[in-house]
């Protein structure tokens, strides 16, 4: 019997410590980030082009398709960001994903050779940052 009162007893203290454990009032519910916005973007062989081209500060994702005939690199440069991908084939798309700070941002596609006109680069007006997703739902 003496086993079984010492299994009791350790039982006992076990459940004292979860018990312990658990209503601890220091946890912090810290909000979540702003929902991340989808951006679209066009290399043309004049210019480039993103939409939407003003949105608040936060999680971006910039999604630009190649719409020339030469592979080009896609630079994604603003405050205190320098972000490259490529080089994008033709027809080819490809991804950025920032989270950005209020400023101007430029979106620029690059080649390997000289050109005998300079895309014209798109530019991002980013704003204050957007409001916190925390009473979001099915979010990912």
């Amino acid at each position: 019997m003496g086993t079984r009162v010492r299994l009791l007893a350790s039982t006992a203290v076990a459940a004292a410590l979860l018990v312990a454990g658990c209503g601890d009032e220091d946890f912090e519910n810290d909000p979540r980030p702003p929902v991340p916005v989808a951006l679209t973007g066009v290399i043309q062989d004049d210019k480039v082009t993103v939409s939407p081209d003003e949105i608040g500060a936060g999680p971006i994702s910039i999604t630009i398709s190649n719409q020339t005939n030469a592979p080009r690199t896609i630079t994604l440069e603003g405050v205190d960001v320098t972000e490259r991908v490529g080089p994008v084939d033709p027809l080819a798309t490809a991804t950025i994903q920032r989270t950005l700070a209020p400023g101007s941002y430029e979106v620029r596609a690059g080649s390997r050779r000289a050109l005998r006109k300079e895309i014209a680069p798109a530019v991002l007006a980013i704003g204050k940052e957007r409001k916190p997703s925390n009473n979001d739902l099915m979010l990912p």
